[in-house]
């Protein structure tokens, strides 16, 4: 890729400007390259400004008051959830239940709808690739109910082993698929559309965990025909602490709630108690409010640029990355060619642990994860004990791809390698 071929879809340097971290020097002279969107995204100034106008200005429990304040506040957050429906086009604002991310999501799904249909000879679906957070659940789910967890293997070019993954559907009992949209390991885009079909056909549910997905390209759940679907906010420009789980309606009219407190409820007596509509009935106590707030807010951010374009974005970054980090003797790259990857490349360098590729790319102002990510058993597939790893997103450039490759460079002389 020439310097002339490093078009934009939309004006970064614009966007950058709406981002005030990325103004600030990580060193003294050195300026911030954000390369670890894959665990947290950074926050646009308008998120920033809608949390700080919620506290200063209605602050207020939402839907139980009749003040002005909290009509206020029930108001903004009501509308965020509306605007996440059309975000992901769900039928229905009902079918949007605000957590606190996608691992909560997951959980709920577990201990709802899992503990009231999975039984001793069921099967439970997912794959080598999950992060724990898809796991772990169902791992402490299946001892305590007494079903069976089988995984899809992991393909040596990062993909799937679909031939697997339909063996399993064809002769195991399957109840629920649960699989990963994107791989935040290595960028592998799932076929969830073609693996919720297939699931359905064998009469099972799908979950898809879309924390890597919902803030790089367009979603539509019905597009998908995902039965459940999970994310979080801060990895797409929205504040910590606030998550989203979308379920089919008659699912989620069906499920059991999970915690018990207010709001959840529609009558309570010492005998017993009677609960809320959708999706109240998900959503005990206090909510995060300034969180969907600001979540609502940095939709309505992410709409205004184009999933289409961001997507189409940090497509071009990651094959510009991959080109650049081939050429350095000695790293290996892992996961599928561009064509089935999102904005995340993970490598090992021969000689130099992934902890210290990260501390010397921290010297000259890179930044990026080191670590297993939360996904061991995938590290153990490809024999390896960590990875670092490097994802993109709206704000990144071509230049900043550039100094990844030179703190590299620098990583392996260090070394002497």
């Amino acid at each position: 890729m020439t310097q002339m071929d490093r078009l934009y879809p939309y004006d970064v340097k614009a966007v950058r400007a709406d981002f005030p971290i990325l103004a600030h020097e990580h060193h003294p002279g050195v300026p911030l390259v954000y390369l670890d969107n894959a665990a947290s995204s950074q926050k646009p100034r308008q998120v920033i400004e809608a949390l700080d106008e919620y506290y200063r200005t209605y602050n207020a429990n939402v839907h139980r008051g009749v003040h002005k304040l909290s009509e206020a506040a029930t108001m903004a957050y009501e509308t965020a959830r509306i605007k996440i429906k059309k975000f992901i086009n769900a039928p229905s604002r009902r079918q949007i239940i605000f957590t606190r991310g996608t691992t909560e999501g997951i959980n709920l799904v577990a201990n709802t709808w899992g503990r009231a249909n999975l039984r001793p000879g069921d099967v439970v679906v997912a794959t080598v690739m999950e992060h724990h957070s898809n796991i772990v659940p169902w791992q402490i789910l299946a001892e305590q109910i007494g079903f069976t967890l089988r995984f899809v293997p992991v393909l040596p070019d990062g993909t799937l082993d679909l031939d697997e993954y339909a063996r399993l559907l064809r002769e195991e009992p399957v109840r629920l698929v649960t699989v990963m949209h994107v791989s935040n390991v290595l960028g592998t885009i799932n076929p969830v559309a073609d693996m919720a079909r297939q699931a359905h056909e064998a009469g099972a549910l799908i979950l898809v965990d879309a924390a890597q997905s919902a803030p790089h390209m367009p979603l539509d759940v019905q597009a998908l025909d995902v039965d459940f679907l999970a994310f979080s906010g801060h990895k797409m420009a929205g504040p910590t602490g606030i998550g989203v789980l979308y379920g089919k309606r008659e699912l989620l009219e069906a499920m059991p709630p999970w915690m018990g407190g207010g709001d959840m409820i529609s009558r309570v007596t010492l005998e017993g108690s009677t609960w809320n509509e959708l999706p109240y009935k998900f959503e005990a106590g206090t909510p995060s409010i300034a969180q969907a707030i600001g979540l609502g807010v940095a939709v309505d951010y992410l709409s205004a640029l184009g999933m289409d374009k961001i997507q189409a974005h940090e497509h071009a970054l990651t094959e510009y990355a991959l080109e650049r980090l081939a050429e350095i003797p000695g790293i290996t790259l892992y996961g599928p060619d561009v064509a089935q990857r999102a904005g995340v490349t993970s490598f090992t360098l021969d000689g130099v642990h992934p902890h210290d590729i990260a501390q010397i790319l921290d010297s000259v102002g890179v930044a990026i994860r080191a670590g297993h990510h939360c996904a061991q058993p995938l590290h153990d597939f490809f024999g390896i004990p960590a990875s670092a790893r490097a994802s993109y997103y709206l704000y990144n450039t071509f230049e900043e791809i550039d100094a990844l490759a030179n703190g590299l460079i620098k990583a392996r002389m260090t070394f002497a390698l």
